[in-house]
């Protein structure tokens, strides 16, 4: 371990391993975090203040170039999460919400926690950055685990060389050139004033930054992109949002008769040419007799 302090604070590690048996899951640079509530997910806002998180999203910068945003949550029950990747350029836990007025805690300012990203040193290979998020009650449990698993389980007397740098700071030594996600909301779908006929969750994605702060909205057309595992996405929207230099995109999401997660995937793209990083998420639909219209 080689620290540097400064900001970011820059740990630089390598490591070698020498397993005595085999390991079938190995966590290389992992990462640990807590979120308890926040605007995407108030499943556990029991507490005066309006966001309790150390980390509001994993951020992956994968081995083909794509930029990957994450959302945490804080589900009911034990999520576990896998994306395939080959050599990653970077991933990490960030605090990407730095407004004190989104947290109002005047005693841990979590809107001053720090961005945690690791760098790999050389090529990891096959493999995959690994999510596991526990529930919780409150804050003193670290619920949010991240890590790089290596596709081959490690053997006895195999040689493992991971060389790789850790940077603790306000944000990652590098970002996306595109547009980044600057806050993912959620809500009761539905258009307001109207009788709804079926259940379904409104989202509602903000990005910022990138191409979007220069684009001129009278003579570009700015589509959202969205894909998603099942069920089906209406009302869906993108547009200009001054406040932010960026976009709003809006949509809600209606499940199939199942309980299973629905994964969505979601960028902004003009033509051919891609706007913005992609926002990935997991939703865990209630029960279908709790699925109140």
């Amino acid at each position: 371990f080689a620290i540097t302090p400064g900001e970011p604070l820059v740990m630089d590690i390598d490591a070698a391993l020498y397993p005595r048996k085999r390991i079938e899951r190995l966590g290389i640079a992992p990462c640990t975090s807590m979120y308890q509530t926040g605007e995407n997910d108030r499943r556990m806002a029991n507490d005066w203040r309006p966001e309790i998180h150390d980390s509001d999203g994993l951020s992956m910068h994968s081995g083909k170039g794509e930029w990957i945003w994450r959302p945490l949550t804080n589900p009911a029950t034990l999520s576990f999460n896998s994306f395939a990747d080959r050599d990653p350029k970077g991933f990490g836990l960030l605090q990407r919400d730095r407004d004190f007025d989104h947290y109002q805690d005047d005693g841990v300012f979590y809107d001053k926690r720090p961005c945690l990203w690791v760098e790999p040193k050389d090529d990891w290979g096959e493999g995959a950055i690994q999510l596991v998020q526990i529930p919780t009650e409150d804050e003193t449990m670290d619920n949010i685990v991240a890590f790089w698993n290596p596709g081959q389980a490690l053997r006895p007397g195999q040689e493992a060389l991971f060389g790789y740098r850790l940077y603790w700071g306000s944000k990652p030594p590098v970002q996306p050139a595109l547009a980044t996600v600057a806050a993912t909301r959620t809500g009761v779908g539905g258009v307001v004033g109207k009788k709804r006929t079926h259940y379904a969750l409104r989202f509602a994605v903000d990005f910022a930054g990138g191409p979007l702060a220069l684009l001129d909205w009278a003579k570009t057309k700015v589509e959202p992109v969205i894909t998603l595992t099942s069920g089906r996405a209406e009302i869906s929207s993108a547009r200009p949002l001054a406040s932010l230099k960026g976009a709003r995109v809006m949509f809600d999401v209606a499940p199939a008769e199942t309980p299973d997660p629905i994964t969505m995937r979601l960028y902004l793209k003009s033509g051919g040419r891609s706007l913005s990083e992609t926002w990935l998420y997991e939703w865990m639909p209630p029960a279908l007799e709790e699925r109140k219209v």
